[in-house]
């Protein structure tokens, strides 16, 4: 009887982590996939809105092992599935390595179930057929952005090289790939193709330049992330790699005394936003923000699509870049 008790209780506390990063989220990227199905001339679907729902079980997939990966506490202003699981052997040894250990299986069940998802959504298996190699490119993209940021991570601030990290960790799969992919289960021909790519890749990399900007500036009650992540982790992102660009000296030894220490708090976090802001870093994201989202809308522009399809996808870019959460 104690196990079986203890095998259900696990199993309850897995159900709600993964109803927890299911529910979450702001569907961008199935968005991104149905709009790229109607961009051909495909008409509304429900077996397309089945089979791009999937995109969101692999970004929640992504959400859970990032956090491992950083070792974030709060996602949606909730705790993060390694932090949540730790119920699982509250007051027993090693309960933090097993709850994390667990959210790993949890994301990698969500990557199963989100594989599962695209080919079983109800299209027919021709157009599945003819996608397949897209959703490997964004899985395999996906992995490679996460290994650039691991590798960059602790390393001197470089803007080209965490532009890089981005646009395969966030750019590419947030954006790109699921437009190509929404095209080719309504078979989109070559020179649309390359039209969701040129708006694709800056508008994802505007979005993440923006998660960049509310992840340390945003307020936790909207954004529900901790400010101090980024500085805990010392993630490679652009911000601070605009910042350490023009930083002089006691700017740079004021950085370094901060980046990578877990004991962070308001009084560290207020400091490294004074000096990002008096060095005019924050305004500088703004501008590559503002400049890849006019070259993403201007990729649409001349290549036949119907107008309410642009009208969508204009309404996209301004959803994922001008939030304040």
């Amino acid at each position: 009887m104690p196990d079986r008790y203890e095998s259900d209780a696990l199993k309850a506390r897995i159900d709600r982590a993964l109803e927890q990063f299911v529910a979450h989220g702001k569907r961008l990227r199935a968005a991104f996939c149905y709009w790229g199905w109607r961009a051909v001339g495909q008409p509304d679907s429900d077996a397309l809105v089945r089979t791009a729902a999937s995109m969101e079980l692999v970004h929640a997939a992504a959400v859970v092992h990032d956090d491992i990966i950083d070792n974030s506490p709060v996602r949606h202003g909730l705790p993060t599935a390694h932090v949540a699981l730790r119920r699982v052997r509250h007051g027993r040894p090693r309960s933090r390595t097993v709850a994390r250990d667990l959210a790993m299986l949890v994301g990698d069940l969500l990557v199963t179930l989100a594989g599962h998802m695209f080919v079983t959504g109800g299209l027919p298996a021709a157009h599945v057929t003819r996608a397949r190699p897209l959703w490997a490119d964004l899985a395999r993209d996906l992995v490679a952005g996460e290994c650039l940021e691991i590798l960059r991570t602790g390393t001197a601030p470089d803007t080209d090289a965490s532009l890089k990290v981005i646009r395969y960790k966030t750019a590419k799969y947030t954006v790109e790939q699921p437009l190509l992919i929404g095209g080719a289960l309504a078979g989109a021909g070559s020179r649309l193709r390359e039209a969701f790519s040129a708006y694709g890749l800056p508008l994802g990399e505007a979005f993440q330049l923006r998660d960049d900007l509310l992840g340390l500036f945003g307020v936790l009650a909207r954004t529900g992330k901790a400010n101090l992540d980024d500085l805990r982790s010392r993630r490679p992102t652009v911000l601070l790699a605009e910042t350490w660009r023009v930083a002089g000296p006691a700017e740079r030894e004021q950085l370094r005394s901060v980046l990578g220490r877990r004991a962070l708090g308001a009084k560290e976090l207020d400091e490294v936003r004074d000096v990002m802001s008096r060095l005019g870093a924050p305004a500088r994201i703004e501008n590559l923000i503002s400049a890849r989202v006019e070259q993403a809308i201007r990729a649409l522009n001349g290549i036949g699509l119907p107008t309410h399809v642009v009208r969508a996808l204009v309404d996209l870019s301004r959803t994922a870049t001008d939030r304040r959460h």
